[in-house]
């Protein structure tokens, strides 16, 4: 704004102002986007003479704005679009998901394009009378011929249709079962054959899920993209989406999680995606615990013959924070289980103990 145009000011009174500053706030004034009073609706009455706007709350809450910490954009938008297989969703049953999904694809476009990858997404099998997830048999019946992919509401696991099985390789891959149910490598794969859409798509998914988060009253999300949902080029599309305060837009902080073991390989990422802010995010250490892959200590008690699946050890994480740090970027990882925090906090030891503990100090990691 020139400094020769005369500041807007906007008053709102009556309501109830949720502040540290002044708990008892039931007014602000608001000047050229900046909050430059709150208090009491009786100091708030000297206010409004002198205020271009006077808005009525009416009793209602005013609060700052939220910050989403950990987002995948096009993820939210797949699954703003995709099946919603969930309770909240009225499946309350096995069966019932797999009638949603063969309604699904009998319907154009509906989890995915005409005669494409049908996208579903939120089940529990814990919270199904069967207790169980759907088999690859039991799609392949109910979507005959689609690829599909079914995200248990973790989204560290899925189950997909054979057709999908077969287009994106899985068979082959670490974490397969026959049964249709993949998490790890197969997981990945699974993810990334689903995820590609041509740039004016992408984008249009990315304003739906931003749109989305503005609605919530989100003002910036911190997207926690990866090679298994987005690209490289995505994620510089969405940080340049979002650059400008004028697009009215939720603010993207981006992280990519790919795993750098030098810091040439760090600036190329950074050379990459212009505004990055870290080098990870959603980089695995482990999975998640409702798909038994979280790395513990002890076994699962309802898995007594797996203590989860650990996915980078201490001398990775030791190698990434400092080529991160060394390249002026937050490292960044996802820790769930009590034996993957012990392998981040051993490779933070082991960094802080090497010859660029001062560069690993100044940037910082988070967990």
């Amino acid at each position: 704004m020139s400094s020769s145009t005369p500041a807007r000011s906007v008053l709102y009174r009556g309501g109830v102002i949720h502040s540290a500053a002044d708990p008892f706030a039931e007014a602000l004034l608001v000047a050229d986007g900046r909050v430059a009073w709150l208090g009491s609706d009786d100091t708030a009455a000297t206010l409004a003479e002198d205020a271009d706007e006077v808005v009525d709350l009416d009793g209602a809450l005013v609060a700052p704005a939220f910050v989403d910490a950990h987002v995948h954009v096009l993820e939210t938008a797949l699954a703003l679009t995709g099946v919603d297989l969930s309770a909240d969703a009225g499946v309350p049953t096995l069966a019932a998901a797999l009638d949603r999904v063969a309604a699904a694809a009998r319907t154009t476009g509906v989890g995915g394009a005409a005669g494409g990858t049908l996208l579903g997404h939120g089940w529990d099998e814990t919270a199904w009378p069967e207790g169980r997830p759907p088999t690859r048999a039991e799609l392949d019946r109910a979507a005959p011929g689609r690829a599909a992919y079914l995200a248990r509401t973790d989204v560290h696991a899925a189950v997909v249709s054979s057709a999908l099985a077969d287009a994106a390789g899985l068979r082959t891959l670490r974490g397969w079962r026959e049964d249709g149910w993949v998490t790890d490598d197969a997981h990945r794969a699974a993810r990334a054959a689903t995820r590609r859409p041509d740039p004016a798509s992408r984008e249009g998914l990315y304003r739906t899920a931003l749109r989305a988060a503005t609605a919530q009253g989100v003002v910036s999300v911190h997207e926690h993209s990866a090679p298994s949902f987005d690209t490289r080029e995505g994620l510089a599309q969405l940080l340049s989406l979002t650059a400008d305060a004028t697009s009215a837009l939720p603010l993207v902080v981006g992280y990519r999680a790919e795993l750098v073991q030098d810091v040439a390989a760090a600036q190329d990422l950074l050379a990459d995606v212009p505004g990055l802010t870290g080098i990870g995010g959603d980089l695995t250490v482990d999975g998640s615990l409702g798909s038994w892959t979280a790395a513990l200590r002890a076994p699962y008690a309802d898995r007594p013959e797996t203590t989860g699946l650990l996915e980078l050890d201490a001398e990775a994480v030791a190698a990434h924070l400092v080529a991160a740090s060394l390249a002026g970027a937050q490292a960044a990882f996802h820790a769930i289980g009590d034996r993957a925090l012990d392998v981040v906090l051993a490779g933070v030891r082991a960094a802080l103990a090497g010859a660029d503990a001062r560069a690993v100090r100044g940037v910082g990691a988070r967990v």
